[in-house]
């Protein structure tokens, strides 16, 4: 869908190039962000490949072994319909810790496993169960200790100092998802009144 938008954008700004006599100023800003985009995704890839090598250096440690221990009490309270010895919770830990260390590449397809894993347990396969909605909201609004994709964003486009996002992006995941859980927390309360009135 967002292809489509793309196009249309490009085609509409074409015509009005072309109607406007801009052509030449068209293909000049094409030319000139192209190589922009370039000079940026080679200083992201240099900057990512450092900071995966951290969070491989912080993996191989143990802390995110630790992280997994430390994160279960939270994730029995979240999801206590899951049992605690069943895949989904250990799939469940998995994602909240690789998003707490900024490893979204990694959270995501353990993310889709804890989907489906959560699928096996939900007795109504049409409607999502409030264990996948919590997760859901979790996963998305998930507190990041480690922002590596925007650290590497901020350095390859020129910051001086691209670490200092760290404390407000700690703050800013801390309130989305302090308001992810209340909201999901208010919306299964009024979901366990309805299934009780019905």
């Amino acid at each position: 869908m967002i292809n489509k938008f793309w196009l249309f954008f490009i085609f509409i700004g074409t015509i009005v190039a072309a109607a406007t006599g801009n052509m030449g100023k068209l293909t000049q800003v094409i030319l000139d962000n192209a190589q922009r985009g370039v000079s940026i995704s080679l200083g992201l890839v240099a900057i990512l490949t450092f900071w995966m090598g951290i969070m491989k250096i912080i993996e191989k440690s143990g802390l995110s072994a630790i992280l997994v221990r430390a994160l279960g009490p939270m994730a029995t309270f979240l999801f206590p319909s899951v049992p605690r010895d069943h895949p989904a919770m250990s799939s469940i830990l998995l994602t909240m810790s690789a998003d707490m260390l900024g490893m979204g590449s990694a959270a995501t397809p353990i993310g889709l496993k804890a989907m489906k894993q959560l699928q096996e347990l939900n007795p109504d396969k049409e409607t999502a169960s409030p264990a996948m909605c919590t997760f859901l909201a979790m996963n998305t609004s998930s507190i990041t200790l480690i922002p590596t994709t925007i650290i590497a964003l901020r350095g390859a486009t020129g910051s001086l100092s691209p670490s200092m996002i760290i404390p407000t992006a700690l703050v800013a995941t801390c309130a989305s998802f302090a308001t992810a859980i209340c909201l999901d927390r208010l919306f299964r309360y009024f979901y366990t009144r309805r299934e009780k009135n019905d």
